[in-house]
């Protein structure tokens, strides 16, 4: 009944016929390289910048969602305070997901109308 899907199957022996299969796996592995592994370091070194640009008073969110400010840092780990009751907690440097608010935007002064006016 699938006779004919084994007869397509088998090598015909013709030339260049293995070639087409080396060619076709190469292309396999090309593709996985692109879509799959290249995103993935681009984003583990874009997280690794983030971290390694973290500084003291830095508001951050971690990967369990606790949201706090950074009060000290050590080699990989930083301390956070989660509350105004002075709440400290240490994790990881890993464990950090994003970086809210910068200890350098919020010392920033906010604009004020008469600076949006003159411009």
């Amino acid at each position: 009944m699938f006779q004919f899907l084994l007869e397509d199957a088998a090598p015909t022996g013709g030339p260049g016929g293995g070639w087409i299969t080396i060619v076709l796996i190469l292309a396999m592995f090309v593709l996985f390289y692109f879509f799959g592994i290249r995103p993935q370091r681009k984003q583990e070194k874009e997280a690794a910048a983030m971290r390694d640009a973290l500084e003291v008073g830095d508001e951050i969110t971690t990967i369990g969602g606790i949201i706090g400010e950074i009060v000290s840092m050590k080699e990989d780990t930083v301390t956070i305070e989660t509350s105004k009751a002075g709440t400290k907690i240490r994790f990881l440097k890993t464990a950090i997901r994003s970086v809210d608010v910068r200890a350098s935007e919020k010392n920033a002064p906010a604009p004020t109308e008469t600076d949006s006016e003159n411009k």
